[in-house]
């Protein structure tokens, strides 16, 4: 069966996110949550926290272990890392690097259970690697051909490995051309295990229902959320069974990795099941 090699310090994964930079993320993110939030700022704190949660899943008594390398592209006036601070001139960084270089570390205010059926505010400390930044177009093209460099690489150095994993989050059509061959180009790439995985997150403004890893592209509004569905990849056997944990429900053994129209809740839980790779060793 594909996608079931061993992630190892030795045999590393790969994490690719690519982020729409484009001036139409400083609009309101649609749902039903009770603060107005820009899209730009949920998509850098869901990826600040992804990148949290990672570090502390391969944390050892010895500190955080290499079982994956991390990039992130940004696209929107220009294409380029979207990391800040010591990492904003790196493309793919070795997760141990990326733990121990935020950008800065802030203070953010949280809600914790009380113990009495209530709810209390609390203060906690809260990485940032990337900043939300709203500025040009959508060249969607661009960024998936610099993901796909960054991918031949990555397979031509770990033949054996689990596949790289591209994580597209944007909220718009490309302003660079249609993306389809582009996408095709990046996920031709392949080890041993399997093609590379695209997985495609559409950012909504307008809220309504979240469209959350469908098998089929017929109930989906418009050509332009088609060739979104299009482009992603099917969901691997585990990571499947791992949204289905996650979402309650049942995944088709179609379903493909893309979330339309989605929501703040979306868009944490379509990172946390593009992230679930193989088993660590």
């Amino acid at each position: 069966m594909p996608y079931t090699a061993e992630i190892s310090r030795n045999n590393p994964g790969c994490f690719i996110f690519l982020v729409d930079q484009s001036t139409s993320m400083t609009d309101a993110i649609g749902g039903d949550s009770e603060v107005t939030q820009r899209k730009a700022d949920v998509v850098a704190d869901a990826i600040n926290r992804i990148l949290i949660e990672l570090s502390v899943r391969c944390a050892k008594e010895e500190g955080v272990r290499d079982y994956f390398h991390i990039a992130a592209i940004g696209y929107g006036s220009t294409v380029g890392s979207a990391f800040a601070g010591e990492l904003s001139s790196r493309e793919l960084v070795p997760l141990s690097e990326v733990a121990d270089n935020p950008a800065r570390v802030e203070d953010r205010q949280k809600k914790i259970s009380d113990g009495a059926g209530g709810l209390i505010e609390t203060t906690a400390k809260f990485a940032i690697w990337m900043d939300p930044v709203a500025n040009g177009g959508t060249p969607m093209n661009r960024a998936l051909r610099s993901a796909e460099t960054l991918v031949s690489e990555w397979v031509a150095r770990h033949p054996d490995g689990y596949p790289p994993i591209v994580l597209n989050l944007t909220d718009g059509e490309s302003t660079d051309g249609d993306p389809t061959s582009a996408a095709s180009a990046l996920t031709s790439h392949a080890t041993s295990d399997g093609n590379t995985l695209l997985f495609n997150s559409h950012v909504s403004a307008a809220g309504g229902v979240p469209v959350t890893f469908p098998d089929s592209d017929a109930d989906l509004p418009d050509s332009y959320a088609r060739t979104l569905f299009g482009m992603s990849s099917l969901l691997p056997a585990n990571t499947r069974a791992y949204a289905a944990e996650v979402l309650g429900s049942r995944i088709g053994e179609n379903a493909r990795g893309f979330v339309y129209n989605a929501d703040i809740i979306s868009i944490v839980q379509f990172l946390d099941i593009g992230t679930r790779a193989s088993e660590l060793r």
